[in-house]
């Protein structure tokens, strides 16, 4: 089969018509929307890889199309639409602003079957999926608060949503943990990606003293920028970003979204799929920890590996009491984990934890 590759803005989008099968069955058509380049190296790279996955999985089974650099907003509705009205089976929305035009456009459309990342609303016919990011947070942190040299670790944030939150709250905690001086500077860059502003982040960051920048935005800009300055460690985002290693980058949180994406789609073949809410972590694969570099001392790296085996067995949590929030009112007592939904749950983490100076944006 003929396999057809959609690349195209959200300013003008050309949707492919369907190819049918030698034996007359049309494939399985699985859309991907997207809210970076596909060679951002990061987030939208990943989530690509996981398409190509499809691809070699099913084979002249499926037809796979995307679309790139897709605006939170309008545009992705349009987008979404557009997709389904050309046949699409399944859609996966990558995004969590995509969440409200994922739900609006589902209704419009119930024989589609919907997959929205990280956001919480749920339809007959939209499931949504996550990983837990914040377990590898927790080994940056760790890593992070034993490297510094000047206790200052910068990190480099994009929106103020519970993912974003629970990242920050993460790595500062374990950061703390090794380091009782350790302090965190913020700056929220209100972008996924946009390597001029990650880079001018950074390069603040770097100004301001942090001689370890950790990121939750998806270019490399951030360790090209420490790569400049020298002497500045950071951390792969979504990728690997192994190609500035092993300094500045010592690490990485790598999203391995393939096993997920070749699952969903074979239920969808095989008309088994229903709406469910699946977060997975460093155990089931789907947060993976990039190789953790020799330019770091190597009882850092001996206790990492050991932090990640931890919490791949589930014998450790990454919030786990006592932890206050910023206030100072307790929010974990001692030895109690939190809790995924309900109250002061991870899943709408709207706080930081007590010792962080930062406040979070409105």
């Amino acid at each position: 089969m003929l396999r057809r590759t959609l690349l195209a803005s959200a300013a003008a989008t050309a949707m492919l018509g369907g190819v049918a099968m030698a034996d007359g069955h049309e494939p399985t058509k699985v859309g991907f929307v997207f809210v970076g380049p596909v060679g951002d190296g990061g987030w939208t790279y990943e989530h690509n890889q996981g398409r190509l996955a499809v691809e070699e999985a099913f084979g002249d089974q499926v037809e796979t199309v995307f679309v790139e650099s897709v605006p939170e907003g309008p545009d992705a509705e349009r987008v979404m639409t557009q997709m389904a009205l050309e046949g699409a089976d399944l859609i996966f929305t990558t995004s969590f602003g995509y969440m409200d035009p994922t739900i609006n456009v589902a209704a419009n459309f119930p024989d589609v079957r919907f997959e929205h990342a990280t956001g919480y609303k749920q339809a007959d016919n939209v499931s949504v999926y996550s990983a837990r990011f914040y377990e590898g947070r927790a080994v940056q942190g760790h890593i992070a608060g034993q490297i510094t040299e000047s206790n200052i670790i910068g990190y480099i944030a994009s929106f103020p949503i519970p993912e974003v939150i629970r990242g920050i709250n993460s790595a500062y905690i374990h950061a703390l943990e090794v380091n009782p001086d350790v302090e965190f500077k913020i700056i929220w860059a209100y972008t996924w990606f946009d390597p001029a502003k990650e880079a001018e982040a950074a390069a603040v960051l770097i100004e301001q003293g942090a001689d370890v920048i950790l990121q939750h935005t998806d270019s490399t800009a951030p360790q090209a920028a420490a790569q400049a300055a020298g002497n500045v460690y950071t951390f792969g985002q979504a990728s690997d970003m192994s190609e500035f290693g092993p300094m500045p980058r010592v690490s990485s949180i790598i999203d391995d979204w393939a096993p997920y994406y070749i699952a969903r789609t074979q239920a969808v073949m095989d008309g088994t799929w229903e709406s469910t809410s699946t977060w997975d972590g460093i155990g089931a694969g789907m947060v993976g920890i990039g190789e953790i570099s020799d330019a770091i001392p190597a009882e850092v790296k001996a206790s990492a590996e050991a932090m990640v085996a931890r919490l791949a067995s589930g014998e450790y949590h990454a919030f786990t009491g006592p932890i206050n929030k910023q206030d100072g009112s307790v929010w974990l007592a001692e030895g109690e984990t939190a809790s995924d939904y309900g109250d002061d749950g991870l899943a709408g983490m709207a706080f930081y934890v007590e010792g962080l100076t930062a406040e979070i944006p409105q």
